[in-house]
């Protein structure tokens, strides 16, 4: 019987040994796997030729996430963003024609092993750059006060084909956000304007990233372009040919009256034109001259006008007038500019902005949208049939 139950405990003794061995083991044998290796593409592939400048690079990683990504160049870097997830990385601003780029990237799995890749692309040549010749308000003054009807408008030195590339780079910030839009006036000029006057007191950016941009075939932008300016307070004048008087007003309130005579009418060109006309500018001096006749022919005159505010390209201003005050607030005698007395001229030139609105009605004469600043002639409808991407909110800033 001893014997018996000796070799028993020891048999159990061994069973759970065994079991014990066996436990272990199993534990030992699913050990986790490790994480996948991270794998990136990019696009343009590795030593790609011909890139059109306008073909966003972007970057993708496959079992991980991005974690730097540098697109570099003798000509500057290529800048653009990370998605919130790591996984993207595209660019967002146009590359430069005939460029080499090097992209460098890096990336990390699950398990936090890196993978650094490089690789490098180059885009098409340009035969041709484009510029902006001229903008206005002058992207000289940085800083100036304009007022709420101001419009931006570029002037190209080049005829531009590609309306829709363009428009996608220019940019409108403003610190009271508008809606607006762009408007093709030729394939050389390019306004902007709000749907209705800029709030007063707003602050406004343009950047035009015209850089690598495609204006047309083999032709693409030289540069970038940043325009800040600022709209001041609401300043509106108004007046009708029939009444002879020209109210201003300043954010709502009436702050001046001006007796005044407009164009005298008989011939076309001596009726002034009725519209929403702006500021266009104010000179101390200005020399007029009759349009369309010569020296020595009959109703020829050549006057130097002081104190005057452009309000057309064919040729009208508010000026000072003394030769026809007996009929300011009575008649019509001009040949199409709006007379006012010295002292009120010259009140109206210190008072007035670039793009404040000058309203005059009651002239059988229109003024054209293309006279001068005459873009608040177009409703917004026919406004945005000649605008490529139509309207959309300016970005806050």
């Amino acid at each position: 019987m001893g014997r018996f139950t000796y070799g028993s405990a020891g048999l159990l003794a061994l069973s759970l040994l065994t079991a014990c061995t066996a436990t272990t083991a199993t534990r030992q044998a699913v050990k986790p796997a490790a994480a996948p290796a991270v794998s990136v593409a990019v696009i343009p592939g590795d030593r790609a030729r011909d890139v059109p400048t306008e073909e966003p690079v972007v970057v993708a990683a496959d079992a991980g996430r991005l974690t730097s990504v540098h697109v570099s160049s003798d000509q500057g870097p290529l800048p653009g963003v990370i998605s919130a997830d790591g996984t993207r990385w595209r660019s967002n601003q146009t590359a430069r024609p005939g460029t080499k780029y090097t992209v460098r990237t890096v990336a990390v799995n699950a398990d936090g092993r890196r993978k650094e890749s490089t690789s490098t692309f180059t885009t098409v040549k340009a035969a041709q750059t484009f510029d902006i010749e001229y903008i206005t308000p002058n992207s000289n003054d940085t800083g100036t006060t304009v007022g709420v009807g101001m419009p931006i408008m570029i002037t190209f030195d080049k005829p531009i084909t590609d309306r829709v590339a363009i428009e996608r780079n220019l940019t409108v910030q403003s610190s009271k956000p508008v809606q607006g839009a762009w408007h093709w006036f030729d394939d050389r000029h390019v306004d902007f304007r709000p749907t209705e006057y800029w709030p007063a007191y707003t602050k406004v950016r343009l950047d035009a990233r015209l850089a690598g941009v495609r204006g047309g075939e083999g032709m693409y932008g030289k540069r970038d372009v940043r325009l800040d300016f600022r709209i001041g307070r609401e300043q509106i004048t108004r007046g009708t040919t029939q009444n002879h008087v020209l109210t201003v007003r300043r954010d709502g309130k009436v702050i001046r009256t001006m007796p005044m005579s407009a164009g005298q009418g008989g011939a076309w060109k001596f009726y002034t034109t009725s519209g929403i006309h702006l500021a266009m500018s104010r000179e101390a001096v200005t020399v007029m001259t009759s349009p369309g006749i010569g020296p020595g022919e009959s109703g020829y005159y050549q006057l130097t006008v002081y104190d005057t505010v452009r309000i057309s390209n064919s040729g009208e201003y508010v000026h000072s007038a003394p030769w026809s005050v007996g009929a300011q607030g009575n008649s019509n005698v001009s040949h199409g500019c709006v007379n006012v007395s010295p002292e009120n001229a010259k009140w109206f030139v210190d008072n007035t902005l670039i793009g404040d609105p000058i309203i005059i009605t009651g002239s059988p004469r229109v003024l054209e949208p293309t006279n001068g600043w005459g873009h608040w002639q177009e409703n917004w409808k026919e406004w945005l049939k000649w605008s490529s991407i139509k309207d959309g909110p300016t970005v806050g800033f």
